[in-house]
């Protein structure tokens, strides 16, 4: 029993003499630490503001504000290291390794963060494009080092990594994507009336642009019709919405002239 007492007043005697050899050391450390976070937070927003500003592309403005962010955080976490005694030297050694090693990884699971920089850099698309790739289409969110994020007209998040799209097709549609209808009739009506009907439901959507101007004409004849075909741009986040609404409004156009029998 003396000998756990004896035991426990040592313990409690090195706890009080780490607290008055590192206390203050160790509280300046940390409060080193969270002002720097606090300080690398601050500067990476308002780099991102900065290039916003410069009119300069959200996707590097996003990434020139990471950029900073990191580099000020890991200046602070060398400098509370530095605080507490431990040498930075084989620190810098050991990042110079990793990086070299990273080079040589690029193919493996680091090539998402080499596929990013390029996406970054080449600008295939921005935020606020509408991309297909990979048989996924959406409108794109974020674009980080590791991995593209799209959201779909339904609102599911759809997440590509980075080297999959990375030498890929990129069909890039902007902010509106081509719609393409084809209307069956028969080839006895009127086509020059027909065109007419479909021209006017189109002009009373005002999500479909009028630039570049809708293309309506003969898609193709069959042994006893004829296969309009109808292209218009609609907006990407509104695609579906916006096809089925013109597709009923073409439905009635054609049914007012007789050239469709109502049902």
């Amino acid at each position: 029993m003396q000998q756990d007492f004896n035991s426990l007043n040592k313990l409690i005697e090195l706890g009080l003499d780490f607290a008055v050899r590192y206390g203050l050391q160790l509280l300046g450390a940390l409060v080193v630490f969270v002002i720097g976070l606090k300080l690398a937070l601050w500067l990476g927003m308002r780099t991102t503001l900065l290039a916003e500003r410069k009119k300069l592309d959200v996707t590097l403005a996003r990434f020139f504000g990471n950029v900073v962010k990191i580099i000020v955080l890991t200046a602070v976490i060398l400098i509370t290291l530095g605080n507490f005694g431990i040498s930075i030297a084989p620190l810098i050694a050991l990042a110079g390794a990793s990086a070299f090693g990273a080079t040589l990884a690029i193919q493996g699971p680091l090539s998402n963060y080499g596929a990013g920089l390029a996406i970054i850099l080449s600008r295939p698309f921005v935020v606020g494009d509408t991309i297909e790739v990979k048989h996924v289409s959406g409108v794109v969110e974020d674009i980080t080092l590791a991995a593209t994020r799209l959201r779909n007209e339904d609102g599911e998040e759809i997440t590509v990594p980075n080297k999959s799209i990375n030498g890929e097709i990129i069909v890039n549609s902007r902010s509106h994507r081509v719609v393409e209808t084809r209307v069956t009739l028969e080839q006895t009506v009127d086509h020059a009336a027909a065109f007419a009907a479909i021209k006017k439901a189109l002009s009373g959507f005002e999500g479909v642009m009028t630039g570049p101007v809708p293309q309506i004409g003969i898609h193709e004849f069959t042994a006893f019709d004829l296969v309009v075909g109808v292209r218009y741009w609609a907006p990407s986040r509104q695609y579906f919405q916006t096809r089925y609404a013109v597709n009923t409004a073409i439905l009635e156009e054609l049914r007012s002239i007789r050239i469709l029998p109502r049902v």
